[in-house]
């Protein structure tokens, strides 16, 4: 007997998706951390349709992210992690998620053509808050993941490492909450450096970091460091755009410097690990060119642009395998 899948409960997820996803745009679970309200004051708050508004608070109540009681409606644990005031607040990752929303509809115009269409920045758009949501959500994805990969690596005998497209300077900050001898120079987007000051001096590194803003597609990269990294970087490139980025950090490294790669690598029949087949789509239906690379298409790339010694140092499910090059002395 086959297997039927139970379509409704098996591939409906995308509903329950959106809805939690409305209920962030709308920044519901914030307007609910303060106090209980009846759908009513919060529909008068969001001027937004009573009814319907109650039918999403009630479909959150069914998620347990809501609790209701005598018609108002207020948050559960699980769902103060969704309000922006909550300490460890996943809510850029769902505004990110948002954004995400319009490319991912474009996914069967783009099988069909090979590229989106109707292609919509999530990274760098014109507006600031897709900038900020997806910054916040690298660091909301990163923090603990950071600090793991800066104790894996060995790093005492580096002195300056360049965070390249280093975001919020969620790893800047691990590697140099782990290594105190070190210095840093974080390089991104003015936008994105304006966002990565505010975290540096709120955790108390903003001494020991350089910041340049600018554009790796464009721009030569700053000189004088002996570690580079470029983590969650290469999957939104295209072959070519990855190979051009590392000539440039290859002339901007001091000799017997060591480039550290973080990323998905896929095993040569593509579908290992799991969530590397999945985000080569995400990169299918929101680039140009990116993709997720296997070890061999990595490290000849590296070679071609004059690395040694490329190796993988670390495997993983998370996006956190790692790959190391020398450039040679």
């Amino acid at each position: 007997m086959h297997h039927i899948p139970d379509i409704f409960n098996d591939y409906a997820g995308f509903m329950k998706t959106r809805i939690i996803l409305t209920a962030a745009e709308l920044d519901i679970f914030t307007l609910l951390d303060e106090r209980p309200l009846a759908a009513e004051d919060l529909a008068r708050f969001l001027k937004a349709d009573v009814h319907a508004l109650m039918r999403i608070l009630d479909c959150l109540v069914v998620f347990e992210l809501l609790i209701k009681k005598n018609g108002r409606y207020g948050l559960t644990d699980q769902g103060a992690c969704f309000s922006s005031r909550h300490p460890e607040s996943v809510l850029p990752l769902l505004l990110h998620m948002n954004s995400m929303w319009d490319n991912w509809t474009q996914l069967t115009e783009t099988v069909r053509t090979g590229r989106n269409p109707n292609l919509k920045s999530v990274i760098a758009a014109q507006d600031k808050t897709v900038t900020s949501a997806f910054i916040g959500a690298m660091h909301v994805m990163g923090k603990s993941l950071s600090c793991e990969i800066a104790a894996s690596f060995d790093v005492s005998r580096f002195k300056r490492l360049l965070d390249i497209g280093g975001g919020a300077g969620t790893y800047t900050i691990a590697f140099l909450g782990k290594n105190p001898h070190m210095t840093a120079v974080l390089f991104d987007l003015p936008d994105v450096i304006t966002l990565a000051v505010e975290r540096l001096k709120r955790d108390g590194y903003l001494e020991r970091v350089t910041l340049v803003a600018g554009n790796f597609y464009q721009d030569e990269l700053p000189a004088g460091c002996d570690l580079a990294l470029l983590s969650a970087i290469i999957h939104q490139n295209s072959p070519q755009e990855n190979f051009d980025l590392y000539k440039k950090i290859y002339r901007a490294l001091e000799p017997d410097g060591v480039l550290l790669i973080r990323d998905h690598v896929m095993d040569e029949s593509r579908t290992k690990p799991p969530a590397g087949a999945l985000f080569a789509i995400n990169m299918l239906v929101h680039t140009a060119g990116g993709d997720t690379y296997t070890f061999k298409e990595i490290k000849d790339a590296l070679e071609q642009a004059g690395f040694k010694k490329v190796q993988q140092l670390r495997s993983g499910e998370r996006m956190d395998c790692l790959i190391e090059a020398q450039k040679p002395l």
